[in-house]
C-alpha cells in the first residue's frame, strides 16, 4: 500500500514542472544520490588536501598596467631586479658597516645564502651610494628573482627565517621588500582567518539549533556546508593547473560555503516542515515524505536556484578587474556557490526524503511550551504580527527604514580608498622591520623607489626630465640591457601616499615616450587606479544583472527595480560605517587597530559585489514568498503578512548566524579581516532589518497590486516561472 501511495506521489508531481520532478526523484532515491556524491566528492576530494600548498600568494596586480610590462622586461632583461626581488637589510647598530668585519661577514653569508636558493637569479651586494646609508650603518643586498611572482612570495616565506638567523648580537639581517610584504600578509590574515573560522563555528552551531529547533535539523546546513568547500577545494587546486589561483580562493569558498548552506538549508528545511504538517503526515509515511520533499523543491528550490545565479552574477562582475588575485577569488567563491547549490537541490531533500518527520529529532525546547508545536512557533506569531502591522502602517515602517538606511550610508560621500600601507601587517612581521629600518637610513621613499625604462638613446634627457620633476628626492642612472636603459627613481614620499601616485602620473606625462615605470609603488598604484576605473563598471553590472534576474524571477518590473534599489542602500550603508570605522578611526581602540585614514582600495568593489550577492539572497527569499502567494491568491495583505511569517524567519536565523561569525572576522588581529568583517555585519544587518523586514514589506504594502503589475508585452517576452505549487 505504501509502494503504492508513493508510486501516486511521484506520478502526481511529474506534472508539475522539473524541480517539482527532481525533488520527487531525489526524495525517493535516496542511495543513488549518495553514490553520485561519493563519486564527486572523491574525485575532488583526492585533490583537497593540497590546496593550501600549491595556491599562489601574490597576483596584487593589473596586469594590463605599464608597471606589470616594465616588470616583465626587467625579469627578462636585468636578472629579475624588479618589484618582486628580495631585499635583505643588514644594520650594524655598533658602528660603520665598513668598519665592523663581523658586520660583513653578515654580508658575506647573506649573500652566499641568497646565491643558494634557486628562486634568485643574480644577487647585488650593497654599493656606497645607492644601496648603503649615509652615516654607513644600514646596507642593502638585492636578489634578483628568478621565478615568478607567486613563486617568489613563498620564497621570502621561505628565506626569511634563516636570513634573520644569520644575524649576530649587534648586527641585524631582516628580509624585506614587496615579495616579503605579500608574503607576512599572507601568512598573518591566513592565520587570523583560520583562527575565526574555528571560533565560528561552535557558535554557528549553537544559533542553528536554536533556529531549527533540532539536532537533526541543525546538521543539515553543516553537511551542505561541508560539500560545498570539499568540492570548491578540489576544484581550486585543479584550476591551478591551468592559471595560478589565490590562496585567498580558499578562504572566501568556505566563507560563503557556510553562509550559503546556511541560508539555503533553512529556507528548504521551514518549507519542508511546513509541507509535512499541512499533510499531517506520520512517522514513517514515505509518500507524505516524498510529496513534501517535490513541494518544497518546486518552490523553495527554485528560489534558492534563481538566489544562486543572482550570487554568481554578482560575483561574476569581479572579473572584468584584470587582477589575478580578485578574479581567482571570485572564481573560488562562484566554485563553493555552485557546489552548495547542487547539494541543496540533490543532496539536501534526498535525505529530507529519507528523515521526514525525523527531521524534528532531537529537538531543543529553551522554553516551556507545547511539545508538538512547530519549533519557531512564537517567532512565526510574532512576525505574523509584524506583517499586519506593516500592512495597517506602511509609511512609518518605510519612513523609519530608510532614515536608518539614509543615516548609515551619508558618510560614503566622504569615502577615501588606497591600496594598503605598510600598517597592515605586524608591527613585528619581517617586512615591516626591514621597510622601517629602510625608511630610518634612506628616507621615506626608499621603499617607494620606480624603476623607469627608457627606449634607446633617450637616457640623458630622461634623467634630466626626472631629476627636475616635482616629487622626485633622487635619481641614479642604470644600466643598458637589449635596448633598455633601467634608471631608479626615489620620490620623497612613501608607497602608499597619494603624493606618491602624483609623482609617478607626472613622470609618465613628462618621460620620453615609449618609457615605462614599475616598481611596487607603481604597481600597487597602478592597481588602485584599475579598481577606482572599475568600481562604476561592476555596480552598474551588479544593479543591470540583480534586475534582469529579479524580473525573470517575479515578472514584476516595479518590485524587480526597488528590489534592487534597496539592496543598494543597504550596501552604501555598510561602506558609510566602514568610513567611520577604519578611515576616521572610530572604535579603533574597541576593535584594536590604528587607522590609515582610508578603506582598502579593494573594499568597495570586492566587498561590495559579496555583499550584493548575499542581499539579493535575502531579496528573492522574500519576494518569491510573497509572489508564491500572491499566484495562489491574488491579495496584496495576504501575500505580504504569509511572506513574512515564512521567510521573515530564514532571514532573521541566517542574518543572526552571519553577523555572528562575521564578527569573529572582525576581532581578529589584522586590519584586513576586521575591514572584511565590519562591511559584512554591517551589510547583513542593514539588509535584514531595515530592508527585508520593514522597507521591502511596506513597498509592498504602498503599491499593492501594482507591485505585481506585469504589462502584456513583457508577458509575452518573460518565461512562466511560478513558485505556487
Amino acid at each position: 500500500m505504501a509502494t503504492q501511495e508513493l508510486a501516486t506521489a511521484l506520478a502526481g508531481d511529474r506534472a508539475k514542472g522539473a524541480f517539482a520532478r527532481l525533488g520527487a526523484w531525489t526524495g525517493s532515491h535516496l542511495r543513488a544520490v549518495i553514490l553520485i556524491w561519493l563519486v564527486v566528492l572523491a574525485g575532488f576530494g583526492v585533490f583537497a588536501p593540497k590546496v593550501e600548498s600549491v595556491l599562489a600568494g601574490a597576483g596584487w596586480q593589473d596586469s594590463t598596467s605599464q608597471s606589470v610590462q616594465a616588470r616583465q622586461i626587467i625579469e627578462r632583461d636585468f636578472a629579475g631586479l624588479g618589484s618582486s626581488a628580495l631585499q635583505v637589510v643588514v644594520v650594524d647598530r655598533g658602528g660603520r658597516i665598513a668598519d665592523d668585519p663581523s658586520a660583513q661577514a653578515v654580508i658575506a653569508r647573506v649573500e652566499a645564502m641568497l646565491r643558494a636558493s634557486k628562486d634568485v637569479s643574480a644577487v647585488v651586494p650593497p654599493t656606497a651610494g645607492s644601496s648603503v646609508s649615509a652615516d654607513g650603518r644600514t646596507a642593502v643586498v638585492v636578489a634578483g628573482a628568478a621565478a615568478g611572482t607567486n613563486q617568489m612570495v613563498t620564497a621570502a616565506a621561505d628565506l626569511a627565517g634563516p636570513l634573520s638567523r644569520l644575524g649576530t648580537g649587534h648586527v641585524s639581517a631582516t628580509l624585506t621588500g614587496d615579495s616579503a610584504l605579500w608574503a607576512d600578509f599572507n601568512s598573518v590574515n591566513h592565520s587570523a582567518l583560520i583562527r575565526s573560522e574555528v571560533l565560528s563555528w561552535p557558535v554557528t552551531l549553537a544559533i542553528l539549533v536554536i533556529a531549527f529547533g533540532s539536532l537533526v535539523a541543525a546538521g543539515l546546513p553543516l553537511m551542505l556546508t561541508m560539500t560545498g568547500l570539499l568540492v570548491a577545494a578540489g576544484a581550486l587546486v585543479l584550476a591551478n593547473r591551468i592559471t595560478p589561483v589565490s590562496v585567498w580562493a580558499l578562504n572566501f569558498a568556505l566563507m560563503f560555503s557556510l553562509a550559503l548552506g546556511i541560508d539555503y538549508a533553512l529556507f528548504l528545511v521551514v518549507r519542508f516542515r511546513a509541507a509535512l504538517e499541512r499533510r499531517q503526515a506520520r512517522p514513517g509515511d514515505r509518500a507524505a515524505s516524498v510529496a513534501a520533499v517535490a513541494e518544497t523543491v518546486a518552490t523553495a528550490g527554485k528560489a534558492v536556484a534563481f538566489s544562486a545565479a543572482t550570487v554568481l552574477a554578482s560575483l561574476a562582475s569581479i572579473l572584468v578587474v584584470p587582477s589575478p588575485a580578485f578574479r581567482s577569488m571570485a572564481f573560488g567563491i562562484m566554485l563553493s556557490v555552485v557546489a552548495v547549490l547542487a547539494a541543496t537541490l540533490t543532496l539536501l531533500p534526498a535525505v529530507l526524503g529519507k528523515l521526514g518527520t525525523r527531521v524534528n529529532s532531537g529537538r531543543v525546547r529553551l522554553r516551556r511550551g507545547h511539545p508538538d508545536r512547530p519549533s519557531g512557533h512564537k517567532l512565526d506569531k510574532r512576525l505574523h504580527a509584524w506583517g499586519r502591522l506593516v500592512w495597517a502602517h506602511p509609511w512609518p515602517a518605510a519612513l523609519a527604514a530608510l532614515a536608518v538606511l539614509t543615516l548609515a550610508a551619508v558618510p560614503v560621500i566622504g569615502l577615501r580608498t588606497s591600496m594598503p600601507s605598510i600598517t597592515i601587517i605586524p608591527a613585528t612581521a619581517n617586512a615591516r622591520v626591514g621597510y622601517e629600518q629602510v625608511t630610518d637610513a634612506f628616507g621615506p621613499g626608499f621603499p617607494a623607489t620606480l624603476q623607469v625604462l627608457v627606449p634607446p638613446g633617450r637616457q640623458a634627457t630622461a634623467l634630466r626630465t626626472a631629476r627636475g620633476t616635482t616629487g622626485v628626492a633622487t635619481v641614479m642612472a642604470g644600466p643598458t640591457s637589449n635596448g633598455w636603459t633601467l634608471d631608479q627613481v626615489v620620490p620623497g614620499t612613501g608607497p602608499s601616499s597619494a603624493a606618491t601616485g602624483a609623482t609617478i602620473e607626472r613622470l609618465r606625462h613628462d618621460l620620453p615616450p615609449g618609457s615605462l615605470i614599475g616598481g611596487a609603488a607603481a604597481e600597487n598604484y597602478d592597481l588602485e587606479q584599475a579598481l577606482a576605473s572599475r568600481t562604476p563598471i561592476v555596480f552598474g553590472m551588479l544593479a543591470a544583472l540583480g534586475f534582469i534576474l529579479l524580473l525573470l524571477a517575479l515578472g514584476a518590473p516595479l518590485i524587480a527595480f526597488a528590489g534592487v534599489v534597496v539592496t543598494g542602500l543597504s550596501v552604501a550603508g555598510a561602506f558609510g560605517v566602514a568610513r567611520l570605522v577604519f578611515q576616521d578611526g572610530h572604535l579603533s581602540g574597541l576593535l584594536t587597530f590604528t587607522p590609515q585614514g582610508f578603506v582598502d582600495a579593494w573594499g568597495p568593489l570586492f566587498f561590495g559585489a559579496m555583499v550584493f550577492g548575499v542581499a539579493m539572497d535575502y531579496t528573492l527569499f522574500l519576494l518569491t514568498a510573497a509572489k508564491e502567494r500572491y499566484e495562489t491568491h491574488a491579495d496584496p495583505e495576504h501575500s505580504l503578512v504569509g511572506s513574512v511569517r515564512t521567510s521573515g524567519r530564514v532571514v532573521l536565523s541566517a542574518a543572526v548566524v552571519m553577523i555572528a561569525v562575521f564578527l569573529t572576522f572582525a576581532l581578529s588581529g589584522p586590519l584586513a579581516p576586521k575591514e572584511m568583517g565590519v562591511i559584512l555585519a554591517v551589510a547583513v544587518a542593514l539588509d535584514a532589518l531595515a530592508v527585508r523586514l520593514a522597507l521591502i514589506p511596506a513597498l509592498l504594502a504602498i503599491t499593492r497590486h501594482a507591485a505585481w503589475y506585469q504589462p502584456k508585452w513583457l508577458a509575452r517576452i518573460l518565461p512562466k516561472v511560478r513558485f505556487s505549487h
